[in-house]
């Protein structure tokens, strides 16, 4: 699965801001999940499939995180940024 990927340093509280030009899933995971997400295992995460962007997603708690951002099974040229803001 081809997705793009950010993986960041985050308190609890923050913000994850996703925007892209097409709908598209958004996963927010920590290590252990983001490691089965590559091995194409069951994982958990926050997110999901958005329709209507920029995703806004509250990181439940201090440690590092992954943001990944994929299309499914759709292929295209996307424009998109992720950002991170501090709620402290």
């Amino acid at each position: 699965m081809d997705f793009l990927h950010s993986h960041e340093h985050l308190k609890k509280g923050d913000l994850v801001v996703v925007d892209c030009d097409h709908q598209c899933n958004v996963r927010l995971m920590d290590d252990a999940n983001f490691s089965r997400f590559r091995r194409g295992e069951e994982h958990e995460f926050y997110g999901g499939f958005y329709t209507h962007l920029p995703a806004r997603l509250v990181v439940p708690s201090s440690g590092h995180w992954n943001v990944t951002l994929d299309l499914g099974n759709r292929q295209a040229k996307i424009k998109h940024a992720i950002r991170f803001v501090s709620t402290s």
